[in-house]
């Protein structure tokens, strides 16, 4: 069971940090009037729509909506429970939790086995990292290692290891610490001979990379061979509960938060090109381990962000993986790009050969856009100069540029075909045109796409009564006793919206409980993140804390005209309907019940 920190805690953890400087650590804030704004860290966007209020302490996106105080900031950017969050924040502002917090509480549900299984890998993790950087018996893997280009800070940063070269070591390490060889064997640490049924160690005079879950657990390894007589050349733990390749992202845990920063992504296609990257500055960088990118991996990264570059190698299964994969990623609506690397090199080679610097600008720095790559992709294996060929490439090419959505990139890519193959733009419309009928219901469905899963833009206009709502529930906030007040004055009338409604009941039993107005610890009261997001985007609303009598009322009678102005819409749908009829009297009569109501407002 989760332990309860009390609200006087965590009210005394709130008061010890101020959320800009926690904020900072993750997102670039610069200051524009009282508050602070940057690039949100949970969508991307160009155009910084994150505010961060120093004075209220709480922090809101006008893009995608995210919003709370820096328990919620905490507990989304680094995926962790509130428990977890507020250990993270105590220990930056310096408060004595003095309660015995749960590492991993998602980790408690798991059954005993699987626990088991995470505690075995990490405890192997600990020692193959110790006997790498430590031990005479891992000093040529270091070398090894070093050579290659890895510096001792990456090792430690992935916890690269060294599995010694005999049969059971493993075996005997684990079993030493009480682990069962039947769990040892369903974590894919081991395995048995079927001669005589005894058990060896599936990794041997290997370095050992570990492989975390989403949650950051070590729940598998992958092990590179140091000779080439050891075969295969990597070898990853097998299939189990806990391990499944086709929904794993090499180094995702870790890069979360950078993803997020950076609004974007690098997909590699293997684990030496993440760690050479993150050497070289590039510290947004995944990989798919082994396998080609799948749905799930697609869903995690559509959690961290909307925007993702693929670096892949540039030979030709490089090139064929990067296609498919941009396909896939296509499809929901993620905008991709391409990093081309020269030379038929593999990023891990090209930034021990060119330098970091090199890499960031010229490769990650100088991506395409995924319709620039798929039109290289499209010319492979084709002669150009030949007549039929020609007309192959450009018909492809036409057929994609016309599923662009963006009219100036059309023309773009349109012009750079003219260009290249000596024709006029108008025969390239004109021909574009003939082959877009059967894409115009495609095109439409991927624009719906789209518009689902990007973030709305909250621009649109706000009704009178949902504006005095807001304002009414701004006051309440910050005023216990005008939060009584105004709910007499509004008598049986509730809140129109739902959420506002909701956010109502609990502010006042909120209340009940004895606690003080403050907007950011009543954030941490409400269940449900959608009503958190509304509370924090009423608290960014320009408020004066001065008030008259007569603003009050006039917001409290837009909520009390609110059910009146419904009813006369109603009436005017029936009197139209009735007009249709050719019903004259009736309509007459929904008329002056028109009338009536008008003049009650």
């Amino acid at each position: 069971m989760a332990i309860r920190i009390p609200e006087e805690k965590i009210n005394e953890i709130k008061q010890s940090v101020d959320i800009v400087e926690v904020i900072s650590d993750y997102v670039q804030l610069k200051k524009q009037g009282r508050n602070y704004f940057g690039l949100c860290p949970f969508h991307g966007e160009n155009t910084p729509s994150f505010s961060v209020s120093a004075e209220k302490q709480i922090f809101h996106c006008f893009g995608c909506g995210a919003g709370g105080n820096v328990f919620t900031f905490i507990t989304e950017i680094e995926g962790v429970s509130f428990q977890e969050a507020a250990e993270t924040i105590a220990k930056k502002g310096n408060v004595a939790l003095d309660l015995e917090i749960t590492k991993d509480p998602i980790e408690n549900q798991l059954p005993k086995e699987h626990s088991l299984m995470i505690e075995a890998h990490e405890l192997l993790a600990k020692f193959y990292h110790h006997l790498l950087l430590n031990t005479n018996e891992g000093a040529e893997a270091l070398d090894y290692l070093l050579k290659r280009g890895f510096t001792k800070e990456n090792i430690q940063n992935f916890r690269v290891g060294y599995s010694l070269p005999g049969w059971d070591f493993a075996v005997k390490y684990l079993e030493n610490r009480g682990f069962s060889h039947e769990i040892m064997e369903k974590a894919g640490l081991i395995s048995v001979r079927e001669k005589d049924g005894s058990y060896f160690d599936r990794f041997r005079d290997r370095l050992m990379f570990p492989l975390h879950d989403s949650k950051g657990r070590i729940v598998a390894f992958s092990a590179r061979a140091l000779t080439e007589e050891n075969q295969p050349k990597y070898l990853n733990t097998p299939e189990t509960v806990l391990f499944n390749k086709s929904s794993l992202l090499y180094n995702y845990y870790n890069a979360r938060s950078h993803i997020r920063k950076q609004g974007n992504v690098v997909l590699f296609e293997g684990f030496a090109d993440v760690i050479s990257a993150d050497s070289a500055g590039v510290k947004n960088g995944v990989a798919v381990m082994g396998t080609a990118l799948t749905e799930k991996h697609v869903q995690l990264l559509n959690r961290l962000t909307n925007s993702v570059t693929l670096c892949f190698d540039s030979d030709s299964a490089g090139e064929e993986a990067a296609y498919r994969s941009g396909l896939l990623l296509a499809n929901y609506a993620i905008d991709i790009n391409v990093a081309i690397m020269p030379d038929k090199l593999d990023p891990d080679d090209y930034i021990r050969k060119y330098g970091p610097e090199k890499f960031r600008e010229n490769v990650i720095g100088n991506a395409q856009t995924w319709m620039a790559y798929k039109l290289h992709y499209f010319r492979k294996g084709k002669n150009l100069q030949n007549e039929g060929e020609k007309l192959s490439y450009i018909e492809r090419a036409l057929v994609e540029i016309n599923e662009l959505e963006n009219p100036v990139e059309r023309e773009l890519y349109l012009r750079q075909l003219s260009e290249e193959f000596s024709l006029s733009l108008e025969t390239l419309i004109e021909q574009q045109s003939l082959l877009s009928g059967s894409k115009f219901k495609k095109q439409q469905k991927k624009i719906e796409q789209r518009n689902t899963l990007q973030p709305k833009k909250k621009n649109q206009r706000l009704t009178a009564h949902l504006v005095a709502e807001r304002q009414l529930l701004a006051r309440m906030l910050r005023d216990e006793d005008l939060a009584y007040r105004i709910m007499e004055m509004l008598g049986d009338t509730t809140f129109h919206i739902d959420e506002h409604q909701a956010i109502l009941t609990y502010l006042f039993g909120y209340y009940e409980e004895g606690n003080r107005p403050d907007p950011s610890l009543f954030l941490n009261y409400l269940p449900d993140k959608k009503l958190r997001t509304i509370v924090s985007e009423i608290e960014m609303l320009a408020i004066n804390d001065e008030y008259s009598e007569k603003e009050l009322e006039d917001y409290v009678s837009y909520v009390l005209k609110q059910p009146k102005l419904l009813m006369i819409k109603e009436k005017q749908a029936e009197q139209k309907a009735a007009e249709r009829k050719n019903d004259f009297a009736k309509a007459l009569e929904i008329a002056k019940e028109i009338i009536e109501l008008k003049k009650s407002l």
